[in-house]
């Protein structure tokens, strides 16, 4: 019986929608096989002149790359990236030239630890970097913050070069997973422009990688059932020959022309920006030239519930919604931590509880901000959710379906929190830039240590607040879609909304105080 290519679900002719590939000189460069390299040595430049600058430089935060760049800079453009375009962070992400050395010299060849293939990993690092950000004022120390540079470098290299696939990316990198949640309410994606062509494809090249022919030849020849086509299989993605399960799982890198997807996202049947890193892999692999970076709706990804490719269903990921939570909830707590009441509550939990350490008063600070107060809210509003619209789901599960409506809300307190430290202290760059070159011996003038804010300070609050609104109404409208796609009844619907939609406005309240407070300066010499 002659083998059928799988069916792929989707709707004929693909959608019609403005393709960032077909932007006259940005689509151009983003065709390009090396693109992606260009702009990760870039940053590969850039991130070794920070951790010089951290190690060797002055000490002084606002004085060194590694006290500004970082903590001013980086983090506000991210955000903007996040809310124009996408995940374009993994895209130039410079920890992976290292990993494909690692992958030429190392061997690369293991499966990811199957009781690791979660996310829960990659939320205790979560918990643990922000943690560590407070704990040791990472911001104040150009030294520690350059040796966790390092420490990235390092890890992306040794898991990398012994796990197969990108497991360093996908299962615990926070940095990752940061944009990989945010980037779900971001206006592009990497997408099958019609499925139709993918429907007819037997290769399969955006998954499997494009080979030399003999290769497959080889491959298929060693099996027995040369000329077959190949289909996804397995945890990982692989590819494996057609109605044989373990023949032919594995062609390696010999004679590989251009990889393909290494997180398992399938592209005909991935959905969302989820674990995508925009490497751009699946584009470049695909012989139809069928996969695009194209326009959607912010809210089109956060409001499906779809089987989606390398993820599964999100109501059946009880680790995404925990990670998707923690960084909404984390969002308000991050900025809470940089505010003046927040000294004075320290200060009186303090003396309250007879604790002299700081470290192990920020550690029970964030154990309660950011895990059991959070934790408690949620599975409230989940419950009266519940109760009030009779609905059959259990409660952790209700959790997963509707957590992810309030990931707009959380990318409007980060893009608040985040503009703030950029806009009032983007220009500093100029002298920590002039002292830099000085200390080289190269003509740079006077450092300018005045230089800080981009905007009037009137214009802060106003740029804050419309982030956090915005990232209000986007939730909210999520959040109804979701209900009305769960919901029958439109009445049942609206219950099972409401306690969700008053969450996300006393959270969005919260953020509206946070943002009127005097805020903590940091890589700047300004104080207002």
């Amino acid at each position: 019986m002659a083998t059928q290519a799988p069916e792929i679900v989707g709707s004929p002719g693909g959608r019609r929608a403005p393709d960032l590939l077909n932007a006259p000189v940005l689509g151009r460069f983003l065709r390009w096989r090396h693109a992606r390299s260009v702009l990760q040595t870039l940053c590969l430049v850039l991130a070794g002149l920070i951790i010089l600058d951290g190690l060797f430089g002055p000490q002084l935060a606002p004085q060194n790359l590694a006290g500004v760049i970082p903590w001013v800079h980086w983090r506000g453009f991210v955000v903007l990236a996040l809310l124009v375009a996408g995940n374009l962070f993994c895209m130039a992400c410079p920890f992976m030239l290292p990993r494909r050395l690692a992958k030429r010299w190392m061997p690369a060849a293991r499966a990811w630890p199957a009781p690791l293939r979660s996310k829960w990993l990659a939320v205790g690092l979560l918990v643990v970097f922000f943690w560590a950000y407070e704990a040791f004022s990472l911001w104040t120390s150009p030294w520690l913050t350059a040796w966790v540079a390092v420490t990235y470098f390092v890890l992306a290299f040794v898991i990398d070069g012994f796990f197969r696939g990108a497991a360093f990316c996908r299962w615990v990198c926070p940095i990752g997973q940061f944009h990989f949640v945010n980037a779900m309410a971001s206006p592009l994606e990497v997408e099958v422009r019609n499925p139709d062509v993918c429907g007819e494809c037997r290769t399969k090249d955006c998954i499997r990688g494009r080979y030399e022919p003999e290769v497959l030849q080889a491959a298929g020849a060693r099996s027995g059932f040369e000329g077959r086509p190949l289909r996804p299989d397995g945890e990982d993605g692989r590819l494996a020959l057609a109605g044989t399960p373990a023949a032919g799982r594995a062609f390696g890198r010999d004679g590989l022309i251009q990889s393909g997807c290494e997180l398992a996202l399938f592209q005909p049947r991935k959905v969302g920006n989820l674990d995508c890193t925009f490497c751009m892999e699946c584009i470049h692999a695909c012989p139809h030239e069928n996969v695009g970076i194209l326009l959607r709706s912010p809210l089109r990804d956060v409001s499906r519930d779809e089987v989606r490719s390398g993820v599964g269903r999100l109501r059946a990921r009880p680790d995404l919604a925990a990670l998707a939570l923690l960084l909404v909830f984390g969002a308000f707590l991050n900025a809470f931590g940089m505010v003046e009441p927040v000294f004075r509550l320290q200060a009186a939990l303090a003396g309250f509880l007879g604790l002299e350490s700081r470290v192990l008063l920020l550690t029970l600070f964030f154990l309660v901000g950011l895990v059991l107060l959070p934790g408690a809210i949620t599975a409230a509003t989940a419950a009266a959710s519940r109760w009030w619209s009779r609905s059959r789901e259990g409660l952790v599960e209700t959790i997963c379906l509707y957590g992810w409506g309030l990931v707009p809300l959380g990318l409007g307190m980060w893009t608040a929190h985040y503009l703030y430290h950029l806009l009032i202290g983007g220009l500093t760059l100029v002298p920590v830039v002039q002292n830099y070159l000085s200390d080289l011996g190269l003509p740079s003038g006077d450092p300018q240590w005045g230089l800080g804010p981009m905007v009037p300070e009137s214009w802060l609050l106003p740029v804050e607040v419309l982030a956090l609104q915005g990232g209000l109404l986007a939730t909210l409208a999520a959040l109804y879609r979701i209900a009305r796609r769960e919901q029958a009844r439109r009445r049942a619907a609206l219950r099972a909304f409401l306690p969700w939609a008053v969450l996300a406005t006393l959270l969005s309240l919260a953020g509206l105080w946070l943002l009127q407070q005097p805020m903590e300066m940091r890589g700047t010499f300004m104080a207002l």
